[in-house]
């Protein structure tokens, strides 16, 4: 029984397989799947050029502005505090965020979201 039903179904299979053959000779049709690759890298660019490139840009700039940290800066942490930098090793920066000189707290670097202003000029 199961071979009569296998035997069916290869027929069916052979005889649709040359009637959409014949119809694709005769009309000309492309390929299915090269109009889906065609819209997966379109939409694999389109995500790039929107997602993926904007932030790299982003953490280039961060990473340029953690590498120009100098004494004197004034700064905002991630945190809202603003203060001016006293000190800086690898991974720490010391913050003066008072006027009193012994107000000194150390932050990572990481906390630092921006620079308002290098060496008491304004950032432009």
């Amino acid at each position: 029984m199961w071979n009569l039903i296998l035997a069916q179904a290869q027929e069916a299979a052979q005889q649709t397989s040359t009637a959409t053959g014949a119809e694709q000779t005769a009309t000309g049709t492309a390929n299915p799947f090269s109009n889906m690759l065609f819209l997966l890298v379109a939409m694999v660019a389109i995500m790039y050029f929107l997602m993926i490139r904007p932030n790299q840009k982003r953490e280039k700039n961060r990473r340029e502005m953690m590498a120009a940290l100098a004494k004197g800066d004034k700064v905002v942490t991630s945190g809202g505090i603003c203060g001016s930098v006293v000190g800086l090793s690898e991974k720490t920066v010391v913050l003066r965020i008072s006027d009193d000189p012994a107000v000194k707290v150390e932050f990572l670097r990481g906390a630092i979201s921006q620079v308002t202003s290098r060496g008491g000029q304004d950032k432009e």
